[in-house]
């Protein structure tokens, strides 16, 4: 049974997500959720165990982004009770794991979002999702080859 580690305030969440992703400790993540926890990733791929969360990170810590660094560059927290929160993150994520296709892979921005309860020993997180932030676009489309890209209608549609 992995422990939770300790958390004191809703924030302590994404500081030691980017901590434990940095020290490439999946387990370290998986223990900031509840045994139930729920995690959505970038590309929309869904994990609902700690066990998923783990195996998923461990997976993307050792293949994809096994040299990147991510570094919060805002956090802003919204109660919806003294023991219930919402907590946003924009982070930075460098260093990611080139491919063939990409041999110098750009630094990517992303929010993440964590719904956050506490307990009698500190803050949990019960789910999460992280946002690619894609500037100056609207939203994404699919074409005719099945790619998918995004878009920003204003220019798109002139």
């Amino acid at each position: 049974m992995i422990a939770y580690s300790a958390l004191d305030n809703p924030e302590a969440v994404p500081q030691v997500f980017v901590e434990a992703w940095n020290q490439r400790d999946a387990h370290k993540i998986a223990s900031l959720f509840d045994p139930d926890g729920e995690f959505v990733n970038v590309t929309g791929l869904w994990w609902h165990r700690r066990e998923d969360i783990e195996r998923a990170h461990d997976y993307g810590l050792r293949t994809i982004f096994n040299e990147s660094t991510l570094t919060i560059i805002r956090t802003k927290t919204k109660y919806l009770a003294d023991d219930i929160a919402v907590v946003h993150a924009k982070v930075k994520l460098t260093g990611q794991t080139p491919t063939f296709d990409v041999p110098n892979p750009g630094a990517r921005h992303t929010i993440f979002t964590f719904v956050v309860h506490k307990l009698s020993n500190g803050w949990s997180c019960a789910a999460a999702q992280n946002t690619d932030i894609v500037p100056a676009m609207e939203t994404h489309i699919r074409n005719e080859q099945n790619q998918l890209y995004a878009v920003d209608y204003r220019k798109s549609t002139q």
